[in-house]
């Protein structure tokens, strides 16, 4: 990678390595104090085999836009948003029941291989995916700060990480709290702001900027890019969970309806539906096991509504509205330039 010009697929390699390296060591270190712990060890490798690497490259460019160079010891510390990605999804994962992530078993359904002679197998390996989640989260503190930056610019970013965990646990305790609930879209939305677009977008930005001394406005504009950009990337979630294809998104289409998730989509559909419309989405809301009819059911509905429609006007103000607030930044040209093209490889996507 240049220092100048912005090659996402040299910062995912670089990226990667650095996480197959840590999670290769911690997951070696983990079979070795009894081999029982073999397929915890492998999931622990799974969990961070894929991904896009956006939170890495926020946090990079957090980084960069405050004009320091590019150095491998901030690439080490911005691999640590990865991983707490990772515990993120495999937690969350655990709590929605999810089957799949990435076209491959979740990591509780997985490890229901290893206890399958077990009493109450299913809640073992739920319990064992629980402690993965927990391990990779450790991993993303000792990642963060065995990077090899010195120590006083970890000690700039350091409070940012209660805020990060604070938010994040804040956000799926929301979901928890608001799932079956009666769909609501201001609700929803802040949901996926504390639960997703914060530690996605605005949280890795603020770390970098802090590491590199990011001054006040600097962070402030950091954070009125961040938090739209962020929304906007779980609203194109939403939307390929739902009406997205499976093998590229690798992950159930059934899943927000059979969970009855607080998401913006079904929140904006039980808005504009009439008394009969809302009366089938109740026989469909969180019924498990919903069935190919089932889910053709709720998306005619969001469709004759034009639901989709609506959240795709929501994601591109979104996008405007963190695109002007970049433009507002005294960033560099070659990192607005990246932070330009990552607003858009986060939104316009198809998995």
């Amino acid at each position: 990678m240049t220092t100048e010009r912005w090659e996402p697929a040299a910062f995912k390699i670089r990226v990667d390595e650095v996480l197959r390296r840590l999670v290769a060591r911690e997951a070696e270190q983990l079979a070795a104090i009894d081999p029982a712990l073999g397929p915890v060890a492998e999931q622990l490798e799974a969990a961070v085999a894929d991904g896009k690497r956006l939170r890495a490259a926020f946090c990079y460019w957090g980084w960069r836009a405050a004009g320091q160079p590019d150095h491998d010891a901030l690439v080490r510390a911005a691999a640590s948003m990865e991983l707490v990605h990772a515990a993120a999804v495999v937690h969350d994962d655990l709590i929605d029941d999810s089957p799949l992530r990435h076209g491959r078993p979740t990591a509780h359904i997985a490890l229901r291989g290893a206890v399958r002679r077990r009493p109450r197998a299913v809640a073992a390996a739920r319990s064992l995916a629980m402690l993965v989640g927990d391990l990779l989260m450790s991993l993303a503190g000792e990642a963060f700060t065995a990077s090899g930056l010195p120590a006083a610019y970890l000690a700039r970013a350091r409070p940012l990480w209660s805020v990060l965990a604070r938010e994040l646990i804040a956000g799926e305790c929301l979901e928890i709290l608001r799932t079956g609930a009666t769909p609501d879209t201001e609700v929803s939305l802040k949901v996926i702001r504390y639960k997703t677009a914060k530690y996605t977008v605005e949280q890795p930005l603020l770390i970098g900027g802090a590491l590199a001394g990011a001054g006040g406005r600097l962070r402030e504009g950091y954070s009125a890019y961040g938090l739209p950009l962020g929304e906007a990337f779980q609203l194109r979630d939403d939307l390929l969970g739902l009406f997205g294809d499976p093998g590229r998104t690798g992950k159930a289409n059934a899943d927000d309806v059979s969970g009855h998730r607080p998401t913006v989509l079904l929140a904006e559909t039980w808005r504009m539906a009439d008394d009969e419309e809302r009366a089938r989405l109740r026989t469909l809301l969180g019924r498990r096991g919903v069935d190919g009819d089932g889910l053709h059911a709720v998306r005619e509905v969001m469709s004759r509504l034009k639901v989709p429609d609506r959240v795709e006007d929501m994601i591109t103000a979104r996008v405007e509205q963190a695109l002007d607030a970049l433009h507002e930044l005294d960033a560099p040209a070659h990192a607005a330039a990246a932070l330009t093209e990552l607003a858009h490889s986060a939104t316009v996507r198809l998995s």
